[in-house]
C-alpha cells in the first residue's frame, strides 16, 4: 500500500512539474516538453491554424498554465506531508492523505482535459478530425520509439 502511495504521489509531482516547464511556454528539447505543451509549435503548421486561431490557442494555454501552477501551490503541502510520513513509516498518515492525493490528481487531470476542450473548440471539423488522426498516429508510435518505455 505505502508503494502505491508512493507511485501516486511521484506520479502527481511528475506531472505537474511536466506541466509547468519552461517559464512563458517555452518548449524544451526534441519533444518540448514529453509532447505536450506549446499546441501552436506543434500541430500549427500540420492544422493550418490562423493567426486568429493560435493566438486563442496561446491565450487558452496560458490561461491553463497559470491554473496548474496554481493547484500545485496547493497540493505541494500535501504532497510533503505524504513524504514526511512515508520516510516515517507512518501508514495510518499515508492512508489519510490518499484521498487528498488522488483529489489533487484529478484536479489537474481536470484542467489538462479543461484545456484541450477549449483548444478544441477554436479548432474546424476539419482540424478537429485532423488533429485527432495526428493523435492517434502519436500513440501507435509511442511504443516504436527507443528508451524505456513499452506503449
Amino acid at each position: 500500500m505505502n508503494k502505491r502511495i508512493a507511485v501516486l504521489a511521484a506520479v502527481l509531482a511528475l506531472s505537474t512539474t511536466l506541466a509547468l516547464a519552461g517559464p512563458g511556454g517555452e518548449v524544451r528539447g526534441r519533444h518540448g516538453r514529453h509532447g505536450k505543451g506549446d499546441f501552436v509549435a506543434k500541430y500549427g503548421e500540420a492544422l493550418n491554424l490562423t493567426a486568429d486561431q493560435k493566438r486563442l490557442i496561446v491565450d487558452i494555454q496560458k490561461n491553463a498554465r497559470l491554473q496548474m501552477k496554481e493547484q500545485f501551490g496547493k497540493s505541494r503541502e500535501t504532497m510533503k506531508e505524504a513524504r514526511a510520513a512515508r520516510q516515517a513509516g507512518d501508514t495510518a498518515k499515508l492512508e489519510a492523505l490518499k484521498p487528498a492525493l488522488e483529489a489533487n490528481r484529478e484536479a489537474m487531470k481536470d484542467l489538462r482535459k479543461s484545456e484541450e476542450i477549449q483548444i478544441m473548440s477554436v479548432l474546424t471539423a476539419e482540424q478537429k478530425a485532423a488533429y485527432e488522426k495526428l493523435k492517434e498516429e502519436h500513440r501507435s508510435n509511442r511504443g516504436r520509439r527507443g528508451g524505456r518505455r513499452n506503449g
